[in-house]
């Protein structure tokens, strides 16, 4: 029997957008705190959920993905909520199956790192287990294109959540997050945690969080090198550096009045990318051979809009890309006012 991938069949015909970034955009909207970063405003204002799916879809992603980040039972009981979780799941399920439906767009479940994973801790990776079990049972049920599985520090945490995937038969796409030393934190080199999880039946492995594109670049390399197939590259939208290779690792010396002394999560306003930035991302990591492309954490729509124009394509939000020839005092538009013009070099 012949099983059908719309995921596979989408990356035959090019290189795939997804959209990620929901916890930080609705933290910096006011509806959902920093961190527990615990999706509630699923439940509480879902028309909002439904509505920045649809705008990173007009921006230009390929695929819905059901906000479900930190929705699992660890993090809902963190917060007293772990009564909600089967309704949370369910309920962001429901809003992104909607929309990818409205616009034929791949609609994927997500799962994410666990927080109490242990690799020498039996009884820890069993409730790993059971956590990822009843999300993509749910994610199953809901008849989801594909599961995206992220942001894994432990490449052997990722594994498990691949083999709960693929339980399910369902297409995986299993990326890592790689913290100040590159490597896993097994100990693993990069190249070799996503050789081991290919091998292990990933249909895209690859990066995603923490790093920026500035440090995100060079450990693709190191990926595409040990891989043969379809490689994910999700950077945070931040100017990391080497000396600072995470946003969690970033220091302002503009300001140091930070509540918890540093400025992650909800200072980084200053490192944040430009779109161009990001576009120009997109074309270097396609050009490594990366298939499987998007922004997490801090991204917004024009992020996305950015990485597909910089892929060759006019998403419906393209209408509104910059034209500055129009500009009162930056244009060329012969309708313009000369002496406007002639007074932009006071502006």
């Amino acid at each position: 029997m012949v099983v059908l991938s719309r995921l596979r069949d989408r990356l035959r015909t090019g290189p795939v957008i997804c959209a990620e970034g929901y916890l930080f955009e609705f933290e910096r909207r006011g509806y959902l705190q920093a961190g527990s970063f615990v999706p509630e405003v699923v439940l509480e204002e879902p028309l909002l959920v439904s509505q920045l799916h649809r705008e990173f879809v007009h921006a230009g992603s390929d695929v819905v993905e059901a906000f479900t980040y930190y929705a699992h039972r660890e993090k809902l009981a963190l917060i007293g909520r772990e009564g909600d979780l089967e309704a949370m799941n369910r309920q962001a399920l429901q809003i992104a199956r909607d929309v990818a439906a409205a616009h034929d767009s791949l609609f994927a479940g997500n799962i994410c790192n666990t927080n109490v994973f242990e690799p020498d801790d039996v009884e820890s990776q069993r409730a790993v287990r059971a956590m990822f079990a009843e999300q993509v049972a749910w994610a199953a049920e809901a008849g989801v294109d594909f599961v995206i599985a992220e942001t894994f520090s432990y490449a052997e945490e990722a594994l498990v959540a691949l083999e709960v995937i693929k339980q399910e038969g369902l297409d995986a796409v299993i990326t890592l997050a790689i913290q100040r030393q590159p490597e896993t934190r097994e100990g693993w080199t990069v190249g070799d945690a996503c050789r081991r999880i290919e091998d292990a039946g990933a249909d895209v492995v690859g990066l995603n969080c923490s790093r920026g594109p500035g440090t995100m670049l060079a450990l693709l390399e190191e990926v595409r090198g040990a891989c043969d197939g379809h490689i994910a590259a999700l950077p945070v939208p931040y100017r990391t550096t080497d000396a600072e290779p995470t946003f969690q690792s970033l220091t302002d010396r503009a300001w140091d009045h930070f509540p918890d002394g540093r400025p992650f999560p909800t200072a980084l306003d200053p490192f944040m990318c430009n779109r161009f930035e990001l576009g120009a991302f997109a074309t270097a990591a396609h050009d490594l051979g990366v298939t499987y492309l998007g922004v997490c954490c801090g991204a917004a729509p024009h992020h996305i809009r950015s990485i597909a124009e910089a892929l060759g394509r006019s998403p419906p939000a393209s209408r509104f890309s910059a034209d500055m020839s129009r500009h009162a005092f930056f244009g060329s538009d012969q309708r313009l006012k000369p002496t406007n013009q002639e007074f932009a070099k006071e502006l």
